[in-house]
């Protein structure tokens, strides 16, 4: 058994389209390789920072991701290749073993799918688009439904009959 910590910089494209590890951030990756009957068996941890947009809010996020990973690379020729296809194994090239592919997995399969900037935000008013955590509890639209806007215009025009009939009335007196 062998353990490594590294600190590498992290890889472009490192992430989803709201949140991900910036490319050239340090990653601090603890690996350890053990000699099983099969092959090597990778297992390790890597840590890095992460930066991105709320799901719900837009505002800027920054946390900490640390993933767990394990996975096996098999020796040439091993039962392994009678038992699984090609590609749903690792193999060792030699004596070498690319590890960047099962952190990189790991990093963005470790991702939330939605990140927040707190577990209690409101998001966005879907009317205004404002901050609904920096708007009064009382926030509210008066939007009428589509289905009515045609009645809505006819009352609109009774309304007007009786304005213009209430004004010629007072010209009158």
């Amino acid at each position: 058994m062998r353990t490594y910590r590294r600190s590498i910089p992290a890889p472009a494209g490192l992430g989803l389209d709201l949140i991900g590890v910036p490319q050239g951030a340090p990653l601090d990756v603890e690996l350890r390789l053990e000699s099983v009957t099969e092959g090597v068996l990778l297992s390790g941890t890597a840590t890095g920072p992460l930066t991105g947009d709320c799901g719900r809010c837009l505002e800027p996020v920054s946390d900490e991701l640390v993933v767990d990973f394990r996975e096996l690379f098999a020796y040439p020729d091993s039962t392994t290749d009678a038992t699984t296809e090609q590609d749903e194994v690792h193999r060792l090239d030699g004596d070498y073993l690319d590890a960047e592919p099962v952190v990189r997995d790991a990093i963005v399969l470790g991702l939330p799918f939605t990140p927040l900037c707190r577990p209690d935000c409101a998001g966005l008013c879907p009317t205004c688009g404002q901050r609904l955590d920096e708007l009064p509890d009382d926030h509210a639209h008066d939007v009428l439904d589509p289905r009515w806007a045609a009645l809505a215009a006819f009352t609109d025009a009774a309304q007007g009959d009786q304005q213009r009939s209430a004004d010629a009335s007072d010209q009158l007196d």
